[in-house]
C-alpha cells in the first residue's frame, strides 16, 4: 500500500496508508510549503497499527481504518482502529478504537511526534540534513514546536485531548476499553509561520473550515454529465473534485480563486499550469480563468532581476511560500523563467472574452495584455528574428522553460541536447494565437489601429514560421531552433500543440496528424512527448516518450481544429481509456509503451496526482469532441457535435454560461441545448477554432 495524499488548499499531508508520518522521507504536513510535521506514529501497547483500509469522503479527510495484532491467548485481532485525519487550517487526527471482544482490554496509546519546518523544496530534494535547532515547550497536554532561528518564531503546537500525559515528543494514554465499547481521542495540530499568526483553535476539531466550504460551493456550480460510456461519468466527477480541492486563494484577494499545479510538490500558483488547467476547465467555471489572471496580473515583472529572471511584463512562473517564504535555488517567493506563460496569458484573456468577459473586468485586464506582448516584442525574442526563445540568465534557473523542462526536453532526432537559446514550436504557436487574441479584444474596445497591427504580426509569424521550422523531407516541423538557429528535428508532440494555436497553414495539417497518430508516436493510449524512434526515446522518461494527459488534449483539439475528427476522437477514447483503467483520475503523466504491449497504461513512479491540467483533460476533451465554442462577443454558440457512437446518448446539466445554467443533450439523432439566454443563438461550431 503506497502513500496517501490529504489536501485543503496548500496545506497538505502525506502518509503511509495506515495513517502514520515515517520520519526521514518525504511524508508529512505540509502548509505553505514548510513541513511542520515530520513524524506522526502510533503505537498501541508498543505496536504500530496495522493497515486494513482507507475511506476517503473528501479530498481533505480520509479515515485510515486498521487492527491490532491478535490478543494474548487469542488466535485473531478483536480491536478495530479508526483514525480520522482531516487538514486544512491545520490538522486533526480523531482516534477510535472499538474492542469486538466481550472481554474489558487494557491498553497504551502512544502518539510520537516530530516537526522540523523544512522547506518544501529542501524534503523533495532529501536535503533536510542541517535543520536548525528546534525548541519545545509544553505543558500538561500539549507541545509546540518553535523554530528557534526563524525571525517569524515558526510554531507548531499539537494538543491531546482529555488528560493524556506528554513526554518529550510523545502523547501516552493508558486505557481500559470495555468488552464490545468503543474508546476515542483526538489530537489537534495549529500552525503559525508568520510574524502576524496565531495558532488556531479547532472548534470540535474540524480545521478544514473554507476548504469544505469552498468543495460545497464548487459542487452546487459544477456540471453533470451523462452516459452509457463504462467509467465516463466517474471519470468526470472525479476530475471536477480534484479542480475543486486543488483551488487556492489569492492572500491579498481572499474572493479570488487560482488553482494550483498538483500535488504533492506543487500547491502553489505555476503560470502556464495555471493558465492551460483555467482555460481547460471553463466549461466548469469561468471565474477560476479570471481569478487567474488577476493574480497574475498582478505579480507580473517590472523590472529585470536576473537571478529570478523576472523582466517588464513577463507573467511568472512560480510562486512559493516556504520557509521564509523563499525558493531555495533562487532566495525569491516568485521565479520567472518561463517562456510561454507570457503569450499563454493573452490567450485566455481572449477565450474568456468569448465566454463573457467584457466591459470594465475586460478593461482592467488590458493593461497586462499588453505589458505581455511588449515583453513577446522586447525581450521574448531576444536577437529580433521574429521567433521567442529563451535562454536561462544564471545558473539557478530552469534550463528549460517550456512545459518540457526536464534537462533532456528538447533534443535533436540523433538524441543531442539542443543548445540555447531555443525557440520552440509550440511557444511559436502561443504567440500566433495571443496576436489573433489582442486583435479581437482590440474589436471589443474599438480599437481597430490595434486590432489590424496584431493580425498582421500574426500573419507574418505564421509565415516566417511555416519557413523556418517546416521540414519537407520529413512531413512534420522542428521541435525547436537552437542557438544556431538550425532545426531541432525531432518529431515530438509538440508540433500538436501548434494544430491547436492554428498556426499550422491547412494544407500541413494532414501530414502533422498522420504522423501525430503514427505507430511511432500513437501508443493505443496516447501520443508520445518523442517518437519512439528518436534518440533519446525512453518511454519511462519524463519527457522523452511518456504519455501526458494535457498535452493529448491539446492534440486533439487541435486536430478537431482542422477537421481530423476521427484522429481526434481516437486520441480521446484512447485517453479515457487510460483514466479508467486509472480509476477515474489521470496522473500527470504515464509511461510511454505501447497498448498492445501492456494492456494497462504502465504508471510513472513519481507522477503527481491529482495534478490540475490533468484533472481537467477530460473535460477539455468532452469539449472538443462537442465541438462546443461559445462567442458571446456576437451572441453566438458554436456547438457540433462529433461524439463517439459509444458515449451516445450524452446529457451534460448545470453548465454555466452567461449567468444562465444549459443543458446539453446529444443522441444518435441530433442535438439539442436548454436554457440558452436569449441573445444567444446556437450554430454549427466555426472552422479554425480549438
Amino acid at each position: 500500500m503506497g502513500t496517501t495524499t490529504l489536501v485543503a488548499g496548500t496545506t497538505f499531508c502525506l502518509s503511509t496508508a495506515g495513517g502514520d508520518v515515517v520520519p526521514g522521507g518525504v511524508q508529512g504536513l505540509f502548509v505553505d510549503d514548510t513541513r511542520v510535521v515530520s513524524a506522526w506514529r502510533l503505537r498501541i501497547d508498543g505496536a504500530p497499527v496495522e493497515p486494513l483500509g482507507i475511506l476517503e469522503s473528501e479530498r481533505f479527510r480520509a479515515t485510515f481504518v486498521g487492527r491490532t495484532p491478535p490478543r494474548k491467548g487469542r488466535a485473531d485481532a478483536t480491536l478495530l482502529v479508526e483514525r480520522t485525519r482531516s487538514v486544512g487550517d491545520g490538522m486533526v487526527d480523531e482516534l477510535r478504537i472499538r474492542n469486538l471482544s466481550a472481554e474489558a482490554a487494557g491498553l497504551t496509546v502512544e502518539l510520537e511526534v516530530e516537526a522540523d519546518f523544512a522547506d518544501l523544496f529542501e524534503v523533495k530534494e532529501s536535503r533536510v540534513d542541517r535543520r536548525p535547532r528546534v525548541a519545545l515547550e509544553d505543558d500538561e497536554h500539549a507541545v509546540t514546536f518553535v523554530l528557534a532561528s526563524s525571525p517569524h518564531r515558526s510554531r507548531m503546537r499539537v494538543v491531546g485531548d482529555g488528560e493524556p500525559a506528554t513526554t518529550g515528543t510523545t502523547f501516552r494514554h493508558t486505557v481500559l476499553v470495555p468488552g464490545r465499547e468503543t474508546w476515542t481521542t483526538r489530537w489537534v495540530v495549529g500552525v503559525a509561520l508568520g510574524p502576524c499568526d496565531t495558532l488556531p483553535i479547532h472548534d470540535e476539531g474540524s480545521p478544514e473550515g473554507e476548504a469544505a466550504r469552498r468543495m460545497a460551493r464548487w459542487r452546487l456550480s459544477a456540471p453533470v454529465a451523462e452516459t452509457p460510456r463504462p467509467g465516463l461519468e466517474t471519470t468526470l466527477h472525479t476530475s471536477s473534485e480534484d479542480l475543486g480541492a486543488l483551488q487556492i486563494d489569492d492572500p491579498a484577494h481572499p474572493d479570488r480563486r487560482v488553482v494550483a499545479a498538483g500535488a504533492p510538490w506543487f500547491m502553489a500558483l505555476f503560470g502556464r499550469d495555471s493558465l492551460l488547467t483555467s482555460l481547460m476547465a471553463l466549461p466548469l467555471d469561468q471565474e477560476l480563468a479570471l481569478g487567474t489572471l488577476r493574480m497574475l496580473a498582478d505579480l507580473q515583472g517590472r523590472r529585470v532581476e536576473p537571478l529570478t529572471e523576472e523582466e517588464p511584463g513577463r507573467i511568472v512562473h512560480e510562486v512559493r511560500c516556504g520557509r521564509e517564504g523563499s525558493l531555495s535555488r533562487i532566495g525569491s517567493s516568485a521565479y520567472y523563467g518561463t517562456v510561454d506563460a507570457t503569450p499563454l496569458f493573452v490567450v485566455v484573456l481572449g477565450e474568456l472574452h468569448r465566454w463573457g468577459l467584457a466591459g470594465v473586468e475586460l478593461r482592467e485586464l488590458l493593461p497586462a495584455a499588453d505589458r505581455a506582448m511588449a515583453w513577446v516584442a522586447d525581450y521574448g525574442d531576444r536577437d529580433g528574428d521574429g521567433f521567442v526563445e529563451y535562454q536561462r540568465a544564471s545558473d539557478r534557473g530552469l534550463v528549460n522553460q517550456g512545459w518540457k523542462d526536464s534537462f533532456d526536453g528538447v533534443t535533436t532526432a540523433a538524441g543531442r541536447i539542443a543548445e540555447p537559446p531555443i525557440a520552440l514550436a509550440e511557444v511559436q504557436g502561443y504567440v500566433y494565437a495571443a496576436h489573433l487574441a489582442r486583435a479581437e479584444l482590440a474589436d471589443a474596445v474599438d480599437d481597430p489601429r490595434t486590432a489590424t497591427e496584431h493580425r498582421h504580426r500574426a500573419a507574418v509569424l505564421q509565415e516566417r514560421f511555416d519557413g523556418r521550422f517546416w521540414l519537407p523531407d520529413r512531413g512534420w516541423y522542428a521541435m525547436a531552433l537552437d542557438g544556431d538557429k538550425r532545426p531541432v528535428d525531432a518529431l515530438s508532440s509538440n508540433i500538436g500543440h501548434c494544430l491547436w494555436s492554428g498556426i499550422v497553414p491547412p494544407e500541413r495539417a494532414g501530414r502533422v496528424a498522420r504522423h501525430l497518430l503514427g505507430e511511432t508516436m500513437w501508443t493505443g493510449f496516447g501520443v508520445r512527448t518523442l517518437a519512439s524512434d528518436m534518440g533519446a526515446y525512453n518511454p519511462m522518461g519524463y519527457h522523452t516518450g511518456s504519455v501526458w494527459p494535457h498535452d493529448n488534449a491539446l492534440v486533439a483539439a487541435g486536430l478537431m481544429r482542422y477537421g481530423h475528427v476521427s484522429e481526434a476522437q481516437r486520441v480521446a477514447l484512447g485517453m479515457l481509456d487510460a483514466a479508467r483503467a486509472f480509476g477515474g483520475r489521470l496522473p500527470e503523466l504515464f509511461c510511454g509503451f505501447d497498448r498492445e504491449e501492456f494492456p494497462a497504461p504502465v504508471p510513472y513512479p513519481t507522477s503527481c496526482s491529482p495534478q490540475a491540467w490533468a484533472a481537467a483533460t477530460p473535460v477539455s476533451l468532452l469539449r472538443s469532441l462537442l465541438r462546443f465554442h461559445p462567442d458571446l462577443r456576437c451572441g453566438r454558440l458554436g456547438f457540433d457535435p462529433a461524439l463517439p457512437p459509444a458515449m451516445l446518448p450524452l446529457r451534460i446539466g448545470n453548465l454555466a454560461l452567461a449567468g444562465s445554467r444549459l443543458v446539453l443533450e446529444v443522441d444518435v439523432d441530433g442535438w439539442d441545448v436548454h436554457g440558452l439566454p436569449p441573445h444567444v443563438t446556437p450554430a454549427p461550431a466555426p472552422p479554425g477554432r480549438a
